[in-house]
C-alpha cells in the first residue's frame, strides 16, 4: 500500500465570477426535423448576448441572455424564423395537474399523437391498394390508373399536408428543411403523374405499369409515380408516428417522477386532523402519515417511528428505519408505524422537484458529438437539394431519359432525411437520464457523459463516502473473569449521560447489545479524559488510560495488548474500570459501509484506480483502505488542500473523478474532471457535482459511471448508423439504384431504428 503525504501547495486565489446571464426555457412549436432545430438555434445565437441550445426531441430551447434582451425578443425571433415559442408552465406534480386538467380531458401530447395516428391510418388504407396495383401487374385492370389517382391524391394532398405546410412556412423565411425534401418529392411525383395521365399516354385504357426496385427507363409520358407519392407519404407518416410514440416513452421516466408525489395530506390544525390537497401544505406545518401512505413532502419526524420505503427515489429496495429527529423525503412510502412529520420543504424546493429539474435540464443539453451532427443537419438540406438537381441534370445529360432522371432525383430527395441525426443524442439522453433517476442517479448534463469515458482515477473521500461518518462500537475486550455484557452495561450506562460522539457510539452499542441501561448516579465529565460515576453500586471510570492512572489503576497485559492493537489499526481505544480495577477495553471507529469493498472492486473492473483521500491520520486511513481494497492513500490532508491533491493528480496526466459528500469536498468536486456527490451529503457538495447519487451508497457510483458510459455508447452508435445510412443511401439513390418508395421506407426506418436503439437503455440494471 502506498501512502502519500500531501504537498504544501499554496491555496489558489479565489476568482471572481462575472454576473450570470438570465436563463429561460422556451417551448418550441412547429419543428419537424433536426434542421428546424438547427435553424432556430442559429437565429437565436445571432442575437447579441444570447446563447441558445435547441433540442428537437424535447421541443425546447434553453436560452441564456444578457441585459438589453427580453424574453419577448427571444420569442419574436423564433416566430420570425417560422415557428412558435412560449415559456412552458412549471412542471406540475400529480395533484396540481389533476386540479387544472378536467377529468377525461385529452393531454396535449396524447392529442398530437392521436391526430398523427388518424392521418397515418387513413393514408395507409388509401395507399395500400395504390402500391399493390403498381407492384402486381395482375391487379392492373383497364383504367386502374384512374382509381390509383383517386386513392393517391388525398394521401399526397391531405396526408402529407403537415409536410407541405412546414415546407411553405420555411420557404417564406428563405429556408429548407426535411419537410421541403418530402414535399417537393411527393408533389413532383404527383405532378408528373397528372401530366402523364392527362396530357401523355398514361391515361389510355389498357395501360400497364411494371415495378422495379431500381430506376427503370421508360417513355416518360406513359409513366406514373402515384405509388411512390402515396407510399412515401405513408411510410414517412408511419415513421413520424412511431417516433412520436417512442419520444413519449423516452420521456416517461421524468413524467413518472413528477407523478410520484402524494395527492392529499392529513394536516394537524388545532390538534385536529384535517385532510387537504398537498398544494395547501406550507413549511412548518405538521402532518400525519399512516402506514401505507406516501409522505407528502420533505420534513422531519417529530413523533413516532417507522420504516420508510424510498425505492422510487433511491432505487434502494430495503426500507430505512426512521424515528424522531430523522429527515424524511416526500413521495417515499411509510410502511409500518404512524408518523407525525413537520414539513421543511414544499413545492419546487423538495428533493423530488429538484431531482425532476435536474433530469429535465440534463435532457435539454447536448453532448459535443451531437453539436457536430446539428451543424451537419443545418446545411444538409440545401446540399441535398443541390445533389437532387445535379442528379437530374446528370441523368438527362448522360442518358437523355427524363423518366429515369426524374425518378433518381425524387429518390435523392426522399431518402436524405437528416431526422435520425437529430434524434440520435436527445432520445438516448432522455432514456438514460430517466432510467438513472429511477435508480437514484442524477446526471446533470450530456457533457458529463464524455467525462465518464475518459476517467481513469477515482478519488474517494473517506468520511461519509467510504465510511458511515458515524463513530460505532467495534469491539469489546473484557479482563479475565469479567463478561463483555457487564463491561458494556456499566460503561454504556455512564456514557449515555454524555454528548461526546465516542460516548454516543458506546451508549448506542451497549443499548443494542444489552437492552435497557441503568441510570448512573453522581455523573461527572472530566474534560479531555473521560467520565466517572456510580452505576449499580459500582464506582465506574470510562475514558483514556490516563484517567485510570490518576486513580492508580494499571491495565493488565491482556487489556494493554488489546488497546495497542486497536490503536495500530487506527481505532480509538476506551478503557473501563470499576471498584479500583481495570475491567475492559472498548474500541470505537468510523465504520466502513457494508458495500464499500464491493464498490471499490466494481470501480476497478471499470478500469479506474481508486485513491483514498482523508484528513484523518495515516494509521486510520490505511486501516480503512485495507478493509476495502484500496492501495493508494493520501492522508492528513487539510480541507482546503483537497483541491491541490486533485490538481496534482491531473498534472500527472490522470483524468480524475472525485466522490464526496461534505462542504469541504465541494471545491474538489468542482475541480475534478468528474464530480460524484453523495445525495446524503450537503447541498454545497451536490451543487458542485456532475453526478448526484441520491442513495448514500458508494456502489451506486460504479452504476452511475456504467450508465453514463452506456448512454454515451448508445449516442455514438445512433450517430454512426444515422451518418452511415445517409452516406450509403445518397449515392445509391443518385446512381438510380433505389425506387423512391423504397427510399421512403428506408428513411422512415432510420429514425425508428435510432429511437428504438435508445429505448434499450430502459432495461439497464
Amino acid at each position: 500500500m502506498t501512502s502519500i503525504a500531501p504537498e504544501q501547495a499554496p491555496v489558489p486565489a479565489p476568482t471572481t465570477a462575472s454576473a450570470a446571464d438570465s436563463e429561460v426555457e422556451l417551448s418550441i412549436g412547429g419543428m419537424t426535423c433536426a434542421s428546424c432545430a438547427a435553424r432556430i438555434e442559429k437565429k437565436l445565437n445571432r442575437m447579441d448576448g444570447v446563447t441558445a441550445t435547441v433540442n428537437f426531441a424535447t421541443e425546447k430551447a434553453k436560452v441564456s441572455y444578457g441585459q438589453g434582451v427580453a424574453v419577448a425578443d427571444l420569442i419574436a425571433t423564433v416566430e420570425k424564423t417560422g415557428y412558435t415559442a412560449q415559456e412552458p408552465p412549471k412542471p406540475r406534480f400529480r395533484e396540481e395537474q389533476e386540479a387544472v386538467t378536467p377529468a377525461g380531458a385529452p393531454q396535449k401530447d396524447g392529442g398530437e399523437v392521436g391526430a398523427l395516428r388518424q392521418r397515418l391510418l387513413v393514408s395507409l388504407a388509401l395507399s395500400v391498394p395504390v402500391v399493390a396495383m403498381a407492384m402486381v401487374p395482375a391487379l392492373q385492370f383497364d383504367n386502374w390508373q384512374w382509381l390509383s389517382l383517386t386513392l393517391a391524391a388525398p394521401v399526397v394532398v391531405w396526408g402529407a399536408l403537415p409536410f407541405h405546410k412546414a415546407a411553405w412556412t420555411n420557404a417564406r423565411h428563405g429556408a429548407a428543411t426535411m419537410d421541403t425534401l418530402v414535399s417537393i418529392g411527393t408533389l413532383a411525383a404527383l405532378g408528373w403523374s397528372l401530366w402523364a395521365l392527362f396530357l401523355g399516354h398514361a391515361g389510355m385504357p389498357g395501360m400497364r405499369h411494371g415495378f422495379d426496385f431500381a430506376v427503370s427507363r421508360a417513355d416518360g409520358s406513359s409513366s406514373i409515380y402515384l405509388e411512390a407519392a402515396a407510399g412515401v407519404t405513408a411510410f414517412i407518416l408511419a415513421g413520424r408516428y412511431l417516433e412520436a410514440r417512442s419520444k413519449r416513452k423516452a420521456g416517461a421516466a421524468l413524467r413518472a417522477l413528477l407523478e410520484l408525489g402524494a395527492k392529499d395530506v392529513t394536516v394537524l390544525r388545532d390538534e385536529r386532523e384535517v385532510r387537504v390537497p398537498v398544494a395547501e401544505l406550507g413549511a412548518g406545518d405538521r402532518f400525519v402519515v399512516r402506514p401505507g401512505e406516501k409522505i407528502a413532502t420533505d420534513g422531519t419526524v417529530v413523533q413516532g417511528s417507522s420504516a420508510v420505503d424510498a425505492s422510487m427515489l433511491t432505487g434502494e429496495s430495503v426500507p430505512v428505519d426512521v424515528a424522531v429527529g430523522d429527515a424524511v423525503t416526500g413521495a417515499t412510502v411509510n410502511t409500518s408505524g404512524r408518523l407525525v412529520v413537520e414539513a421543511t420543504r414544499v413545492g419546487a424546493d423538495t428533493q423530488l422537484a429538484r431531482m425532476a429539474k435536474l433530469v429535465e435540464e440534463a435532457q435539454n443539453g447536448k453532448a459535443a458529438v451531437q453539436r457536430l451532427a446539428d451543424r451537419i443537419s443545418g446545411i444538409f438540406v440545401p446540399v441535398v437539394l443541390l445533389i437532387a438537381l445535379g442528379t437530374l441534370l446528370t441523368w438527362l445529360f448522360v442518358t437523355g431519359d427524363a423518366t429515369a432522371a426524374f425518378t433518381a432525383a425524387v429518390a435523392v430527395l426522399i431518402i436524405a432525411c437528416p431526422c435520425a441525426l437529430g434524434l440520435a443524442t436527445p432520445t438516448a439522453l432522455m432514456v438514460g437520464t430517466g432510467r438513472g433517476a429511477q435508480l437514484g442517479i442524477l446526471i446533470k448534463g450530456p457533457e458529463v457523459l464524455e467525462s465518464t469515458r475518459r476517467v481513469d482515477t477515482v478519488v474517494l473521500d473517506k468520511t461519509g463516502t467510504v465510511t458511515t461518518g458515524r463513530m460505532t462500537l467495534h469491539d469489546v475486550v473484557a479482563a479475565p473473569g469479567v463478561t463483555k455484557q457487564k463491561v458494556l452495561r456499566l460503561a454504556g450506562a455512564l456514557e449515555h449521560a454524555s454528548e461526546h460522539p465516542i460516548a454516543r457510539a458506546i451508549a448506542d452499542g451497549a443499548t443494542d447489545r444489552t437492552g435497557t441501561l441503568p441510570v448512573p448516579e453522581g455523573f461527572e465529565n472530566i474534560a479531555g479524559l473521560g467520565v466517572q460515576g456510580i452505576v449499580d453500586g459500582h464506582a465506574v471510570l470510562v475514558g483514556r488510560e490516563k484517567l485510570l492512572s490518576e486513580w492508580a489503576i494499571e491495565l493488565p497485559a491482556e487489556l494493554a495488548a488489546a488497546k495497542a492493537a486497536a490503536e495500530a489499526e487506527g481505532r480509538t481505544a476506551v478503557t473501563v474500570a470499576w471498584d479500583g480495577e481495570a475491567r475492559g477495553v472498548l474500541t470505537v471507529a468510523d465504520a466502513v459501509k457494508d458495500t464499500s469493498a464491493e464498490a471499490v472492486a466494481a470501480l476497478r473492473r471499470l478500469g479506474l484506480t481508486p485513491v483514498l483521500l482523508t484528513g484523518d491520520n495515516k494509521a486510520v486511513a490505511e486501516s480503512v483502505a485495507r478493509a476495502v481494497g484500496i492501495d493508494e492513500v493520501i492522508a492528513e490532508v487539510l480541507p482546503q488542500d483537497k483541491v491541490d491533491v486533485v490538481q496534482r493528480l491531473q498534472a500527472e496526466g490522470r483524468t480524475v473523478a472525485m466522490v464526496g459528500d461534505g462542504v469541504n469536498d465541494a471545491a474538489a468536486l468542482a475541480t475534478a474532471d468528474l464530480g460524484l456527490a453523495m445525495g446524503t451529503g450537503t447541498d454545497a457538495a451536490i451543487e458542485a457535482g456532475d453526478l448526484t447519487l441520491v442513495r448514500g451508497d458508494l456502489l451506486v457510483a460504479a452504476d452511475a459511471i456504467r450508465l453514463s458510459r452506456r448512454t454515451l455508447a448508445t449516442i455514438k452508435g445512433n450517430l454512426f448508423w444515422a451518418f452511415g445510412y445517409n452516406i450509403a443511401a445518397l449515392p445509391l439513390a443518385a446512381a438510380g439504384m433505389l425506387n423512391p418508395m423504397i427510399a421512403g421506407a428506408a428513411m422512415a426506418f432510420s429514425s425508428v431504428f435510432v429511437v428504438t436503439n435508445s429505448l434499450r437503455l430502459r432495461r439497464f440494471t
